[in-house]
């Protein structure tokens, strides 16, 4: 086998190496049936298992009460920008949003598209997206509240949540969910495309409260209503089988070799803190994201010229180290630490940034 890279990549991103092994040793006879996961019936006991197993985790990992339903729909978190306001609008009362960035500008506009009648409550749009707002007034009609919880490409995070005064808060947790322990009450909806923190791409994690499933219009198109998920616990048609599998075994490496998300969270922040004092202490590197909106996922930084990025991505490739370019709409640099990324990493990076300092500053 060729030597792993320290894996910073912002989705598909790095899996847990474990995870990664467990689905090599399995891979060409799943417990024994002679098949690859990739081959057996999604109709079959043993997906059924996966499937309800990897439910079960989500709400032990999250505290999630029996009123919580979770679903798993294909289409990314691309596709909920557009099932949430189809889904979860009231006739004749507005839909909140706050626009933080690209994503929740993306869910803005398919909401948009429908002739909702869409509010954007607040937005950091006034400092490049470089903060999260906190001064907003939520509608008390609102049919919902809508946030993105992480920004991957700004890199600013919700701290804490808003409290929407008893509106339901609908979150994009794409690539921050089971980073943290949340209190999940307040949430009508949260949804997550797989391939950021909890597995790999196809499918999106999508939990939804049970008052929320009594909005679900009967006149929608099938595979593009909550409870036809709901009601047929995520197999009305072939899911995803394989993403499923692997989405089960990266709770499972959660739960019981990280111990839980409280765990979890202890690590990503000192993974955080690591990362962003070096930057602080530096001239030569340029957080881009306002101190008291830092993302504990994604750590976007500047250096002195477009020049010195390129180089600095280019010779963290040969020293071992991926995926540290900016977005392409933003550029600089940007480092990935999910979940999987480990403390190593972040400290075998920090050795390097410091080492290309000495050398270009």
């Amino acid at each position: 086998m060729g030597k792993r890279i320290h894996n910073f990549n912002a989705g598909p991103a790095a899996l847990p190496l474990p995870v990664l092994e467990e689905i090599r040793d399995e891979f060409l006879d799943y417990k024994g049936c002679g098949m690859s996961i990739t081959e057996i019936s999604h109709r079959s006991k043993l997906f059924d298992d996966i499937i309800n197993e990897a439910i079960e985790r989500t709400k032990r990992l999250l505290g999630l009460s029996e009123n919580f339903h979770v679903l798993f729909i294909q289409g990314g978190a691309s596709l909920q920008f557009c099932m949430v306001p189809m889904n979860l609008a009231i006739q004749g009362r507005p839909v909140d949003y706050i626009n933080t960035g690209t994503w929740s500008t993306k869910a803005i506009k398919e909401a948009e598209i429908q002739g909702k009648d869409v509010r954007v409550i607040a937005s950091s749009e006034d400092k490049n997206f470089s903060y999260i707002p906190r001064d907003f007034q939520v509608d008390k009609d609102a049919s919902y509240v809508h946030i993105t919880s992480n920004n991957t490409i700004k890199g600013t995070q919700w701290a804490s949540f808003p409290d929407a005064g008893g509106v339901p808060l609908v979150c994009d947790m794409s690539s921050d969910i089971m980073s943290r322990p949340i209190d999940a009450n307040p949430f009508g909806l949260i949804y997550a495309g797989a391939q950021k923190n909890i597995g790999p791409a196809g499918t999106a994690l999508v939990i939804i409260r049970e008052d929320m499933l009594e909005r679900v219009s009967k006149e929608l198109p099938t595979m593009l209503k909550y409870t036809t998920f709901s009601e047929k616990n995520s197999l009305f048609n072939t899911p995803s089988c394989f993403v499923v599998y692997a989405i089960n075994l990266v709770l499972k490496w959660l739960e019981e070799t990280i111990g839980g998300l409280e765990k979890m969270h202890q690590i990503n922040k000192n993974k955080g803190k690591i990362l962003y004092d070096f930057i602080d202490r530096s001239d030569f590197y340029q957080g881009t994201a306002a101190p008291d909106s830092r993302s504990l996922m994604n750590v976007t930084f500047r250096l002195p010229s477009e020049d010195l990025e390129n180089r600095f991505v280019q010779e963290a490739l040969k020293q071992g180290m991926g995926g540290l370019k900016g977005h392409r709409s933003v550029g600089g640099c940007r480092a990935s630490i999910y979940n999987a990324t480990g403390l190593e990493a972040v400290k075998a990076l920090v050795d390097f940034m410091a080492e290309f300092e000495r050398r270009e500053g």
